[in-house]
């Protein structure tokens, strides 16, 4: 690719690493204030819809950069269907919050929960292919690391949830069991949001790494 054309979309990645940056953490915490009532329903719809948005459309900068790697473009397009997914969700956490003992929202709020694990683990794997056609060394050694260790605990998290789910149709459960699924029951929102902290701490790193090895790298040369 000519070399005018590169710097273009290297900017548009920028500029779509940077939105990620706020909108990852923008949409676990837009999704539970809503979920929990923190104050939030006078916003209405607005921030949960608004995070999403941006996530999609960070996503999408991404596809001016290298179309024609089929890796790359495998990568993005997971990351963006689950992207959409999520903005598909995201009026959600409001309805749940407003009748929890709905099944219907019950099991919207699981498929968000869901789809926001899994979108984790896509942007993760966006980021080390991005990294793998940047020329730092450092940079693609610790992408592989994070990535790893990301997607570990995240699939942790989700077996737990898995457990959690599979919990109730267990015929006379130990005693044990029994107190963790109370404890569960009780404490479900802060614990997810507290395994969750991590995963995306390490996202948001890699995303500003990744934006400022760019603008070293290639802009401010």
């Amino acid at each position: 690719m000519p070399e005018r054309n590169v710097i273009p979309s290297l900017a548009r990645v920028v500029r779509g690493l940077s939105l990620l940056f706020w909108a990852v953490p923008g949409m676990l915490l837009a999704s539970t204030a809503c979920a929990l009532d923190f104050g939030w329903r006078q916003f209405g719809y607005g921030p949960p819809l608004i995070a999403g948005a941006c996530l999609v459309y960070g996503i999408t900068q991404f596809r001016y950069f290298q179309p024609e790697e089929k890796i790359w473009a495998s990568a993005r397009h997971r990351a963006l269907l689950l992207a959409l997914m999520l903005l598909a969700l995201a009026p959600v956490p409001i309805w749940w919050s407003r009748a929890p003992e709905e099944a219907f929202f019950g099991h919207g709020m699981l498929m968000l929960s869901f789809a926001g694990q899994f979108f984790l683990i896509a942007l993760n794997d966006v980021l080390l292919r991005l990294a793998a056609m940047l020329p730092d060394q450092t940079l693609r050694s610790e992408t592989f690391f994070f990535t790893r260790l990301n997607t570990r605990l995240i699939l942790g998290i989700l077996a737990a949830v898995l457990a959690w789910l599979g919990l109730p149709h267990w015929n006379q459960p130990p005693e044990l069991l029994l107190r963790l699924q109370f404890f569960f029951e009780f404490t479900r929102p802060w614990l997810f949001v507290m395994a969750l902290l991590l995963p995306v701490s390490f996202t948001m790193t890699l995303l500003w790494k990744t934006k400022e090895v760019i603008l070293h790298s290639v802009f401010r040369q």
